[in-house]
């Protein structure tokens, strides 16, 4: 669902959580209040819930902060404004990453960073689904180009990015977030964000990258029902308290663009023991499903290269460059 014009103002002036009377609301959009009433119950397709009190008028169930590229710009540094080539903040996409995949195939620049309010088909890992409420959380996607080295090159990239979400959290308070190999943000054994690497280019000449991250900052029960695993939000974490999404934001792709604009030359080996330091899984026993083999045994952490080290029944230890890791949350 496309977010209208319309509704697009009725969420501005309902963002402070506040009610607001349909006289107002009418006055202020030029429209009648039925009118109102109309566009508001079309904003719960979007995952917005209001209520209405007579005498009172309207409010969001939650209030919202919607992102604005000048606050999120103002907190790039300078360095990294060089190499931010374009900066976007969508209502509405299908997903962020796919946005960035078609542009990439357009030639669009390398730096290429769009965030959207509402995804219709957000993308995680093997197809999944990325459940993607309307203005409450974090979608973000980045196009980087390498140049040289091909597609290998970008080999671990998935475990650097999560190094830099990471650090901001921690900077932010967040003291007990974690990794879970290769591509999740964890936080007590439960998931609050992932991030999905898409390569497409030569496998020894020139590539393009599509980072993307989906980080929950403030999901409803309702909204959460749809995730099929266990979960948690910024907002449970901080005990209720609603983080700056803009704050948040800002900070966050600072920090990608430093790793990322630094990768080809360096790859992965400067993140590695601060990848670690964050590891949620070291030994816990975890289950390894790579296609139809499923693997049992306990995380012995990563490798130098960023693979993952399973220790099996026999003692012995082996390296896996990918499949997906199933664990006891009742074990973290």
């Amino acid at each position: 669902m496309l977010i209208s014009d319309k509704q697009k103002q009725i969420l501005t002036l309902l963002a402070d959580g506040e009610f607001h009377s349909g006289t107002e609301l009418a006055e202020v959009l030029g429209v009648s209040r039925s009118a109102i009433c109309k566009q508001l119950n079309g904003l719960s397709a979007l995952g917005l819930q209001h209520a209405a009190v007579s005498g009172k008028g309207y409010r969001l169930e939650q209030p919202l902060e919607l992102l604005e590229p000048f606050k999120i710009n103002s907190l790039i540094s300078e360095a990294n404004q060089a190499v931010l080539s374009v900066l976007e903040v969508h209502d509405t996409l299908p997903s962020t990453n796919s946005y960035l995949a078609d542009l990439a195939q357009k030639n669009a620049p390398s730096g290429y960073a769009c965030f959207a309010e509402h995804q219709t088909a957000g993308k995680g890992r093997r197809g999944r689904q990325w459940v993607s409420p309307y203005g409450c959380n974090l979608y973000l996607s980045v196009l980087w180009r390498f140049q040289q080295g091909g597609i290998a090159s970008t080999s671990g990239l998935s475990l650097a990015i999560g190094v830099a979400v990471i650090r901001v959290l921690k900077s932010q308070g967040f003291a007990e977030v974690g990794l879970k190999w290769p591509n999740d943000i964890y936080c007590h054994g439960k998931k609050l964000g992932g991030i999905l690497i898409e390569v497409s280019g030569e496998s020894d000449g020139p590539c393009s990258v599509v980072i993307g991250l989906g980080l929950n900052l403030a999901l409803s029960e309702s909204q959460g029902q749809e995730i099929t695993q266990d979960w948690t939000d910024l907002k449970q974490i901080n005990a209720g308290d609603i983080v700056s999404r803009n704050a948040l934001a800002g900070a966050i792709l600072n920090e990608l663009i430093s790793i990322v604009n630094g990768y080809e030359q360096g790859g992965i080996a400067p993140y590695i023991a601060e990848w670690r330091s964050y590891d949620c899984l070291k030994g816990q026993p975890a289950v390894l499903y790579i296609g139809q083999q499923i693997i049992e045994g306990v995380v012995d952490g990563i490798n130098e290269q960023g693979l993952l080290l399973l220790k099996k029944h026999d003692e012995s230890v082996q390296a896996y460059a990918s499949g997906e890791v199933s664990f006891s949350a009742s074990g973290l």
